[in-house]
């Protein structure tokens, strides 16, 4: 791992295409919960998050990338409630990021 007098000046990415080696989902502090059953793939938390986090596969969600993934919640807002009115029906919700952190 760099230390800071590592870095390049202003701590540029000078490469080309190597954002995926940054990983920057661990200071969130909600965290947008998948659920497959409930998904209708109509793609819109994909086409809103500005992280490019929703993962897609075969034109199907299959998940988040925590990896990269801020916890903004535009994905969980922009989730229209695919059975229903009732919340719980979304295929994406918010919760707190601590409920998923192991003790240490």
């Amino acid at each position: 791992m760099k230390g800071w007098r590592d870095l390049e000046i202003g701590a540029l990415i000078t490469k080309p295409g190597n954002s995926v080696e940054y990983k920057t989902g661990e200071w969130r502090a909600w965290r947008p919960v998948f659920n497959r059953e409930n998904c209708i793939d109509c793609m819109i938390c994909w086409v809103f998050c500005p992280d490019s986090s929703i993962i897609v596969k075969d034109k199907k969600v299959v998940g988040i990338d925590y990896d990269h993934c801020k916890g903004c919640g535009i994905c969980a807002h922009e989730c229209p409630k695919s059975k229903g009115d009732d919340e719980s029906k979304k295929a994406l919700v918010m919760k707190p990021e601590y409920l998923f952190r192991e003790e240490d």
